[in-house]
């Protein structure tokens, strides 16, 4: 079940907010009658950023780009280009 609450409400009894969300609860915040916001608990556990963002991909929050655009290189091609760079810039 999912408790909404409209931002004044949520701002004034934000210490009610967090203790239902530790208990599990996820929370709606709105915005003059429209929802904004989403407070739930962190997941426990060793997920990892890889779990989140499939979590998110599954749920249609995010889309991530396939295709790999280049490579990083190293943009200084000589030894002390970044200390040469800075010395200039005093």
């Amino acid at each position: 079940m999912v408790t909404t609450y409209s931002t004044y409400e949520a701002k004034a009894r934000f210490s009610e907010v967090l203790r239902k969300v530790r208990k599990g609860q996820r929370i709606r915040i709105t915005h003059h009658g429209k929802e904004v916001a989403e407070i739930g608990p962190i997941s426990a556990g060793d997920e990892g950023l890889e779990r989140r963002l499939k979590e998110l991909e599954e749920s249609g929050r995010l889309h991530r780009h396939r295709h790999v655009v280049g490579s990083w290189g190293a943009l200084a091609r000589s030894e002390g280009a970044l200390s040469r760079f800075l010395e200039e810039r005093e």
